[in-house]
């Protein structure tokens, strides 16, 4: 059997690919792999943030087609980068063992976050992140940073930003781990952040039973909770929400927060259950922050 694996283009996106690869070869020695990179406008488009120019759909879409043309077998995302409602013709068929969840603080003039100066400027494509710094710290200065992690970590040493904030897993999965100066726990990551999403076609069956190992149950109830708060919620990248599960034995943990785009109306909130409720949990949760303030934020802050 031989599996093609649709890849983005970028560092990470190769990393990742190449993971799921090698732990496909690791399980079965005589299946054959092949990486097929494919180009997404959301990696051409980089000087506008993602959610005015569509969120972070651009970076799945093209992957898609690729799938329904039979040009590919699977597709791997970074699970934050799949939007909450699939098309009826794909299926997420593994979700990988996450990894570090949080975001992380980079900079090379200042060791934490709370170091920054009145002014300091911030490097972020991410609404939420934004968001949220603001939250904590109004004086801040918030630009755009798009591009690869080589890319902003290039960026950052030119001088263009005191600091930046990029996703603590992608830092380590590329070896670049000894640049995090401190982990943003108090940000609440996004829907997924971590975790891995394997992509197939919906009646591939044979696809579907070479990857099913790679499903990891703890991961998926927490992401199930994250994605379905972020379904009822409406977002994607398009909005600044944030959501976190965690599973604890038989129990699981959430928190979240809503939040206007400067960051000074903000609902946030935790909630606990057991794996047993796990169907309504992030419904429930999602629609308690809205009553709370949430759906007013939401309406009276339109991104664009």
């Amino acid at each position: 059997m031989k599996i093609k694996i649709g890849t983005r283009g970028s560092q990470l996106a190769l990393w990742q690919s190449k993971f799921i690869a090698a732990e496909l070869a690791k399980n079965n020695s005589a299946l054959e792999v092949e990486l097929v990179k494919i180009h997404t406008q959301g990696d051409k488009i980089l000087d506008a943030p993602l959610a005015k120019i569509g969120g972070k759909g651009l970076f799945t879409k093209e992957l898609e087609l690729q799938l329904l043309a039979g040009n590919i077998d699977i597709a791997v995302h970074s699970l934050k980068d799949v939007p909450t409602e699939l098309d009826a013709k794909f299926k997420i068929a593994a979700i990988t063992k996450r990894a570090n969840p949080f975001d992380a603080f980079i900079s090379n003039k200042f060791q934490t976050f709370n170091e920054l100066p009145n002014g300091a400027i911030i490097g972020t494509s991410s609404l939420r992140r934004a968001a949220q710094i603001l939250t904590l710290r109004p004086d801040l200065q918030i630009k755009n940073l798009r591009g690869n992690v080589d890319t902003r970590l290039k960026k950052l040493g030119a001088g263009e930003f005191d600091a930046v904030i990029l996703a603590a897993a992608g830092l380590e999965r590329l070896g670049y781990g000894s640049r995090i100066k401190q982990l943003l726990t108090q940000i609440i990551p996004a829907a997924g952040q971590g975790a891995l999403a394997v992509e197939i076609r919906a009646d591939d069956d044979k696809t579907f039973d070479a990857v099913k190992f790679l499903n990891d149950a703890e991961t998926c109830a927490a992401v199930k909770i994250e994605r379905d708060f972020l379904q009822v919620v409406g977002g994607g990248c398009q909005i600044p929400v944030g959501v976190y599960a965690e599973v604890v034995g038989e129990n699981i943990s959430a928190r979240a927060i809503i939040s206007s785009i400067d960051g000074k109306n903000f609902v946030k909130d935790t909630a606990v259950g057991t794996l047993e409720n796990l169907d309504d949990f992030g419904k429930n949760f999602a629609e308690k922050l809205l009553s709370n303030g949430g759906r007013k934020i939401l309406i009276k802050n339109p991104i664009f």
